[in-house]
């Protein structure tokens, strides 16, 4: 059976319902990364989980040289068409390690980790880019602020987009932030779930001490604000690589 986000991200319906998604804020968050980590233009960027790749192709407008990869074969061959000799995506598992590839900078964003059943796998994913992330190297998390999604939890809506009416809920099961889709198209009915574990500070904190990286800093939202753990929007860490043995 495939894992959930395996078989949703490359539907055409998941881009449908997110297909309004703010990229200006994406640009924004991109570039006050840049302001706050002082990237140098000669560094090499992995977008990973690079979705169709908008921050991928925004570093890239900015004169940095850029990888992206994805899961969904779908995503990758839509992003394949921005590529140039200093931008290239690829398929690829997080959690598995990319051969003969070193990165200065790793870019984990707009909650693109937490999706697997179980937990080891995001150990796994952390060790993976740990083994192709250059020493003194930097990894960027952008993470859903767990604690004020599950207090703000909008348990049900609907949402009209392209003609075709969305039926989402919400819950909490057992760590996992549930979210249950369900719409009709061409008389034809369907139902997604994606499950999202609810990954708070102190379980990065486990997982990433098991890894080369250390967390340096922790902001709140795409200003890069202090993290505020009851009120902030998001859950941004800063980790940086230094080799332990």
């Amino acid at each position: 059976m495939k894992d959930w986000f395996s078989s949703w991200f490359d539907t055409k319906y998941y881009h449908i319902l997110y297909k309004n998604r703010d990229f200006s804020e994406a640009e924004i968050f991109i570039s006050n990364l840049i302001d706050k980590l002082d990237i140098s233009k000669h560094k090499h960027i992995l977008d990973l989980a690079c979705g169709k790749g908008r921050h991928s192709i925004f570093l890239n407008q900015l004169g940095y040289t850029v990888d992206g990869c994805d899961l969904s074969k779908q995503s990758i061959a839509y992003a394949k068409q921005f590529e140039n000799d200093k931008l290239h995506f690829f398929v690829h598992d997080m959690r598995e390690p990319i051969s003969n590839k070193s990165y200065d900078y790793v870019f984990n964003l707009f909650t693109s980790l937490g999706y697997f059943d179980e937990k080891e796998d995001n150990i796994k994913m952390l060790k993976s880019v740990d083994s192709y992330t250059a020493n003194d190297g930097v990894l960027v998390i952008d993470f859903m602020n767990a604690n004020k999604v599950i207090k703000n939890l909008v348990k049900t809506e609907s949402k009209i987009v392209d003609g075709i009416t969305f039926n989402i809920t919400r819950k909490v099961i057992d760590g996992f932030i549930i979210k249950n889709i369900k719409f009709d198209d061409d008389g034809e009915s369907f139902e997604f779930e994606e499950r999202v574990q609810a990954i708070l500070l102190k379980d990065f904190d486990n997982y990433i001490a098991q890894t080369n990286f250390s967390i340096v800093k922790v902001f709140g939202n795409y200003n890069l604000d202090t993290f505020d753990a009851e009120n902030s929007d998001r859950l941004i860490i800063f980790a940086k690589k230094n080799n332990k043995n």
